[in-house]
């Protein structure tokens, strides 16, 4: 089979691992309503009786921003467009939101155009009513983008003149074009530059810097002078060659950071976020890994593997099939 369909540094997959929250996490009405509203002549309300009577069929590859991706997965429901005609959208409209049933109001933005021609509402999945972990009873699916542009639990269309970011892209710096074939278009620009990077580097504490989101940052090397680190979040950082021992780094987020060649012998990271990241010749021996989130995470490749000897697994969850396999083989408990 052709590598053609998977873009750079993704992962195929016949699973469907599940990211991010699992449920709303609020009281949504049995109705599920769903508003058209903003910048349109004929703002409605649909439901999702009236969802469900949509049985069109699309296929395409799904890429998520873990590094995962799952070929020709079909979906049922309908194109937006077909909505986009019935509220007639006014000449100043440019922008579509989706708006979120949940907690943190989740929401994710494209272009009109775009849109118009990649979106689908859907409430089935390879031949299944979609579960509340894959965003259903309803969701938004848009070809051609990561997932994150691909609203679960979906509350609402609006159109907008102007684009105000979703919350992927306002909170963590996701990218807001999402084009999975580039391959660098998962994290904007790092944050962490010139003085501060330094005092990152240096510090005796990093309680500061918990509760933010560092992204993209040059870290290859870093050997912090103290071993309490807590949940610090790492995103897409280039930790390569980090000296890490015995640190405690429960809870923290390291997704789709480059760890290869790291030494995290004997690390706390029971509970870390470690989807998408690159762990290839790290050193893992004795460390805890319970209860991460392990989905799309790469411990080998063709120039060699993690060493993982002692090293805790339970309650580790999210591992495509390729890598349950790998730890199974070598005799890791899960």
């Amino acid at each position: 089979m052709s590598d053609v369909w998977l873009p750079p540094d993704q992962i195929a997959t016949t699973g469907w691992p599940v990211v991010g929250e699992r449920a709303p996490g609020i009281s949504v009405p049995p109705q599920w309503p769903i508003s058209v509203d903003g910048l349109v002549e004929a703002p409605h309300t649909i439901d999702l009786d009236w969802v469900r009577q949509r049985r069109e069929t699309l296929t395409m590859d799904v890429h998520c921003v873990t590094r995962w991706s799952h070929r020709a997965m079909q979906f049922e429901g309908l194109p937006l467009a077909q909505l986009l005609d019935a509220a007639q959208p006014m000449p100043t409209a440019k922008v579509v939101r989706f708006g979120a049933w949940s907690t943190r109001d989740h929401d994710t933005t494209l272009p009109l155009a775009y849109a118009r021609a990649h979106c689908w509402i859907v409430h089935r999945a390879d031949g299944e009513d979609l579960t509340t972990p894959h965003g259903g009873p309803v969701r938004i699916v848009t070809r051609g983008k990561y997932f994150y542009k691909s609203l679960k639990w979906l509350r609402q269309i609006t159109l907008l003149d102007a684009d105000p970011l979703g919350y992927w892209e306002r909170t963590d710096g996701y990218h807001n074009h999402a084009d999975p074939w580039p391959g660098d278009e998962r994290y904007i620009t790092g944050n962490l530059t010139g003085a501060d990077l330094a005092r990152f580097n240096t510090a005796r504490r990093y309680r500061r810097w918990h509760g933010k989101t560092i992204r993209r940052a040059p870290l290859r090397g870093w050997a912090p002078i103290t071993r309490e680190l807590g949940p610090l979040s790492l995103k897409g950082c280039d930790l390569r060659d980090t000296q890490l021992a015995h640190c405690d780094l429960a809870g923290a987020n390291l997704s789709l950071s480059d760890l290869r060649g790291a030494d995290l012998s004997g690390a706390n990271l029971r509970g870390a976020d470690l989807e998408g990241a690159l762990l290839v010749n790290a050193n893992l021996q004795g460390a805890d890994l319970r209860d991460a989130a392990l989905t799309a995470t790469a411990f080998f490749d063709d120039t060699g593997a993690a060493q993982i000897g002692d090293a805790q697994f339970e309650g580790a969850y999210g591992m495509l099939d390729t890598l349950h396999a790998w730890l199974t083989d070598r005799g890791v408990r899960l």
